[in-house]
């Protein structure tokens, strides 16, 4: 072991930047990235030596070592692809919906050129980005005029504060809901510059209280969709049409927050029931409001789709340009329309709605042979099943009493690693992979895995379990 007489013998910058593996890290994580771990390394160890700390190799490579780690840690707290082994389709922590491959080839396309994002190519004038969205949307629900925003609070927020704002938004208590991130509804309508008129009980509302609570400062109501849970039990509330003739009959327009955006009818496909956007504007709603990174299986993004003077002004509103989306939301939000527009294909290259609707068999073979490249390489103390149940999940708020047939890959070591620091391991690996722990098992959800996956989830796994045995 090489011991250092004093500090000069740390290495210099210049000496770390000649060693012979440098090159490998500057193509990886680039030049001034390195540096700087070099310089961070340099510094930790001249701390460890003072401290009296003794280097496990000379110390030029304990240097670079160290700079290494930094620069991989530094890796792991940035934004990289987690292969999704939850059973959850729709996971909000993992990005929610996956876009497809024709969207993400959307988006490439448009990054790496000049495009037409608000200009009319036939006048040569400039034009709106809401019109790339607004003739898709017209062609596959039939909606009079639509808009896209950067998601669907923004939406709801700017529907609001364009039709109500210094007035009154009639809302069930019911349906005063919390989303994600503790978004609540009252307080998107307080921002919106409304004042919210609650009426009814939590599990009971009728139509006769939102009549009682009409007055001249009335301006909206607002039906917001308990997407993320349901009350069952003593319930009632008035149906979306009602709730459109009552709003009509005293010059109102009616605001339905549909938040989780389905537009293909998922209870014909037997995946639960869930309102679309369709039935929406069917039932008289004014404005409809959805998100697209959803049962849209899209972009993250919030549509809003209705009536056209009402969409005309939300797009002329002062907030409008605060909360647009971008040319790669716009492209990507496209180009899945373009699919939904031909229903048989989107089951098949949308991947939300392919994981949502593919049938167990196919889910189970895939879990079989994940098993099946484990029992290969794992050691026979590692116990390995197969399990079929229904603790998949459509998720990311929607769908919530639905469960999901799946089938999983059960982990159960004998000794070494417990199945929480497995999870922790494979977290921070290469691939990144996030899997459930339930007691004493891991578990590999196959309905979240694709089938190009299945390899690497392996080669991730054992690589895991090697680590923590050494």
């Amino acid at each position: 072991m090489h011991e250092p007489k004093d500090l000069r013998d740390l290495p210099s910058i210049t000496a770390l930047l000649n060693h012979p593996e440098t090159a490998s890290l500057v193509l990886r994580f680039g030049p001034q990235a390195v540096t700087e771990a070099f310089r961070e390394a340099v510094e930790t160890w001249r701390q460890r030596l003072t401290e009296g700390a003794m280097p496990p190799a000379p110390l030029l490579e304990a240097v670079w070592q160290e700079a290494e780690a930094v620069l991989r840690r530094t890796a792991r707290t940035g934004l990289r692809p987690v292969i999704n082994a939850t059973g959850v389709i729709v996971h909000t922590n993992l990005g929610r919906s996956v876009l497809a491959e024709a969207a993400a080839k959307a988006v490439y396309d448009i990054a790496r050129s000049y495009n037409n994002l608000e200009a009319d190519l036939e006048t040569g004038t400039r034009s709106s980005r809401h019109a790339h969205i607004a003739d898709r949307l017209r062609r596959v629900i039939g909606a009079e005029a639509g808009a896209v925003f950067n998601n669907n609070a923004a939406a709801v927020m700017l529907a609001l504060a364009t039709v109500a704002k210094g007035r009154e938004v009639i809302v069930s208590r019911g349906q005063l809901v919390e989303i994600g991130g503790s978004f609540r509804v009252p307080e998107v309508i307080e921002q919106s510059g409304c004042i919210l008129r609650e009426v009814g009980a939590t599990n009971r509302t009728h139509l006769r209280d939102y009549e009682r609570a009409l007055g001249e400062n009335s301006a909206a109501l607002l039906r917001a969709h308990q997407s993320n849970y349901r009350i069952i039990g003593f319930t009632t509330e008035p149906s979306l049409k009602e709730l459109a003739d009552l709003a009509h009959a005293h010059g109102l327009p009616l605001i339905d927050d549909l938040g989780s955006g389905a537009l293909v009818d998922l209870a014909a496909l037997g995946v639960g029931e869930e309102p679309t956007v369709a039935e929406s504007l069917a039932a008289g709603a004014d404005i409809v409001t959805f998100s697209g990174d959803k049962l849209l299986g899209g972009p993250q993004c919030g549509i809003a789709v209705g009536r056209p003077d009402l969409i005309e002004a939300m797009k002329k509103h002062p907030l409008a340009r605060a909360v647009r989306c971008g040319k790669l939301t716009i492209a990507a939000l496209s180009a899945t329309l373009d699919l939904i527009a031909d229903p048989p294909r989107a089951l098949r290259e949308i991947p939300t709605l392919r994981a949502a609707t593919e049938p167990i068999e196919e889910v189970a073979a895939r879990a079989e042979q994940l098993a099946g490249l484990l029992r290969e390489s794992l050691p026979a103390g590692v116990q390995i099943a197969v399990v079929r149940d229904t603790s998949a999940r459509v998720g990311g708020g929607s769908l919530p009493e639905q469960e999901l047939e799946t089938a999983s890959v059960y982990l159960t070591p004998s000794d070494g690693p417990s199945p929480n620091e497995l999870a922790r391991r494979l977290r921070l690996g290469e691939p990144s992979v996030y899997p459930r722990v339930h007691r004493d098992a891991l578990i590999l959800d196959a309905r979240t895995v694709f089938n190009s996956q299945v390899e690497d989830l392996a080669g991730a796994v054992i690589r895991a379990l090697t680590e923590a045995g050494e």
